[in-house]
């Protein structure tokens, strides 16, 4: 057998073990924990606070857009970071690029807030 299917069954046996292990841990709780329903442990959870009207409510979707921005952010700063690290490899070409992405970010930062998406109200 080549090094290269015996590095390859190495890592098989090695998940199939972690699948393994995970299974029988699993298994093993559902075998051992409490199972008694009460109307309590079926209640809707809201922050500690008992639930109070309808299930179905309507939200703002301010909100929404407000998380989907920070998601965008977070995700820049995971491009930002390797870029940083290494710049001086990248040369001009690196600097330019990275130029245009933030300015593009920087774009829509002024459009979400000149359409007043970053009020927090």
């Amino acid at each position: 057998m080549s090094d290269f299917l015996r590095s390859w069954l190495t890592l098989v046996l090695f998940g199939g073990l972690a699948v393994l292990i995970v299974g029988a841990l699993l298994g093993l709780s559902s075998l051992i924990r409490p199972q008694r329903q009460t109307e309590q442990k079926g209640m809707i959870y809201e922050s500690g606070v008992d639930p109070q009207g309808d299930m179905w409510s309507q939200s703002n979707i301010r909100y929404y857009v407000f998380a989907l921005m920070f998601v965008l952010f977070d995700v820049e700063a995971v491009f930002i970071f390797p870029w940083a690290t290494r710049l001086e490899a990248y040369g001009v070409f690196g600097l330019v690029e990275m130029a245009i992405f933030i300015f593009i970010l920087a774009l829509g930062l002024a459009y979400a807030w000149r359409k007043g998406l970053l009020r927090w109200v």
